[in-house]
C-alpha cells in the first residue's frame, strides 16, 4: 500500500504562486487590450488631424479658383488617409491582435508537462498499428 503524505505548506505555497501568476497574467492581458484601445484612439486622432490640417484649409478657399485648389487637397488627403490611416494603422492593429492571440491567449493552454512533441505521421501511425496487430 502506498502512503502519500499531505504537506499543507507545499500546497499552500504552490497555490500562492499560481494565484500570483494568475493575477499578473490578468493585469498583463488587460494592459495589452488597453494598448489596442489606445491604438484605436490614436487612429481617430490622426484622422482628425488630417481633416483639420488639410480639408479645412481646402474648404475655406472662396475664390473662383477654389475648385482648382480643392482638387489637389482632396487627392493629397485621400493619399495620406490610405497610406497612413488604412495601411499603417491596419497593419499595426493586425500585429497587435496576432500578438495577443499567440502570446497571451495561447499561454492559457500550454502546460510544460515534459511530454515530447511528436508530429503526426502516417508512417509512425501505421507502424504502431502493425505492432499492435502482431
Amino acid at each position: 500500500m502506498c502512503h502519500l503524505s499531505f504537506d499543507f505548506g507545499e500546497i499552500l505555497m504552490t497555490q500562492i504562486i499560481h494565484s500570483i501568476e494568475y493575477c499578473l497574467g490578468c493585469i498583463s492581458n488587460t494592459a495589452s487590450y488597453l494598448r489596442l484601445w489606445a491604438l484605436s484612439l490614436a487612429h481617430a486622432q490622426l484622422s482628425e488631424v488630417l481633416w483639420a490640417m488639410l480639408m479645412h484649409v481646402g474648404l475655406r478657399v472662396d475664390t473662383a479658383y477654389g475648385v482648382l485648389v480643392l482638387l489637389p487637397v482632396i487627392a493629397f488627403f485621400a493619399v495620406l488617409t490610405i497610406f497612413i490611416l488604412l495601411i499603417m494603422e491596419g497593419l499595426s492593429a493586425f500585429l497587435h491582435a496576432i500578438r495577443l492571440h499567440w502570446v497571451e491567449f495561447q499561454n492559457k493552454f500550454y502546460v510544460g508537462a515534459g511530454t515530447k512533441f511528436v508530429p503526426f505521421s502516417f508512417r509512425l501511425l501505421s507502424s504502431k498499428f502493425s505492432d499492435d496487430l502482431a
